[in-house]
């Protein structure tokens, strides 16, 4: 029996570095889970793309901020106030290290702005998990930056148990039941038989995990984080031929990026975060294949499935 999964995805809204270059945007992507809107960053531009790749707006009820280098936050007071004025209801939970609330209710404060919808702010000060409910769990890890700086995972839970429609009906297992054994309870018959559960159900396939490494220079202390991940995104701000600026700089290349997914073994490598250094990205995934060839460039407008 066919197992019909929820889609798990981001999309790249923006994938330069600080200075907006060569029609490139500082850093934003949306990740999406059966149908709701996870925003990872919130850069310049971030509600011009938004609009530009039809990414609903109303879908969004959390926002993670990795840091505050203005490439990375520098468009959240706006999007929050737009959604103010389009009369957004639904409630936004803000996580982000702790200066980001006292930061955003100044501008808010001076401007006079009064929000339509209850906004929540939530301060990261180290590894913690974020939203854990019946669909996905969201942690925060610790990264090697200038300044205070978190990348995110996003787990999606398992599935319930897959029915044996075969074996249900050989046991005569009524339909009342059936969401009984798609959380793993036996069936105990009239006569007082138990019907095991695992004679009847499969467990379904373990959940996915996509994982956001935010701005950081070359650090292996990130790979228990993203482990065996389906898919991770890691800056690589510049080639390899600048690695002691990067590490200086507090990046890392393309290479390093590749030899990280590598060491932990994910199954795909998105790029991104590139300096304005640069006018051609093509060279970025020819470097990272070279270590880890399932690489590709995180490309504007772009949604990749984990």
């Amino acid at each position: 029996m066919k197992y019909f999964s929820r889609m798990l995805a981001v999309t790249i809204l923006g994938n330069n570095s600080a200075v907006p270059a060569f029609d490139r945007h500082p850093t934003s992507q949306v990740v999406t889970l059966d149908g709701q809107n996870f925003l990872v960053d919130c850069g310049e531009g971030t509600q011009i793309q938004m609009i530009n790749y039809k990414i609903r707006r109303g879908k969004i009820s959390h926002i993670f901020i990795s840091h505050l280098h203005g490439d990375h936050y520098y468009g959240l007071v706006g999007l929050i106030n737009s959604f103010s004025l389009l009369n957004h209801q639904q409630e936004l939970h803000v996580f982000g290290p702790s200066p980001l609330q006292e930061i955003i209710e100044i501008q808010l404060k001076v401007a006079d702005t009064r929000l339509c919808y209850p906004l929540h702010f939530h301060t990261i000060s180290g590894e913690a998990t974020l939203v854990d409910n019946e669909k996905i769990e969201i942690k925060c890890f610790p990264t090697e930056h200038r300044i205070e700086c978190y990348g995110f995972s996003f787990r999606e839970k398992r599935k319930p148990r897959k029915l044996i429609i075969e074996a249900i009906k050989e046991n005569f297992i009524p339909l009342s039941f059936y969401e009984n054994l798609r959380m793993g309870e036996d069936f105990v018959t009239s006569a007082g038989e138990v019907i095991k559960n695992e004679w009847v159900t499969e467990e379904a396939p373990r959940g996915r995990v996509y994982a956001y490494c935010a701005d950081t220079r070359y650090t292996e202390t990130i790979i228990p984080y993203i482990q065996g991940a389906d898919m991770i995104y890691h800056e690589s701000t510049y080639l390899d031929t600048l690695r002691d600026r990067a590490t200086e700089r507090f990046h890392t290349t393309a290479k390093q990026a590749g030899e990280i997914a590598q060491k932990a073994g994910v199954k795909k490598l998105l790029l991104g975060h590139f300096s304005s250094k640069y006018d051609t990205l093509e060279e970025f995934e020819v470097e990272a294949r070279e270590v880890f060839p399932n690489s590709e460039l995180a490309l504007e407008g772009v949604t990749y499935k984990v």
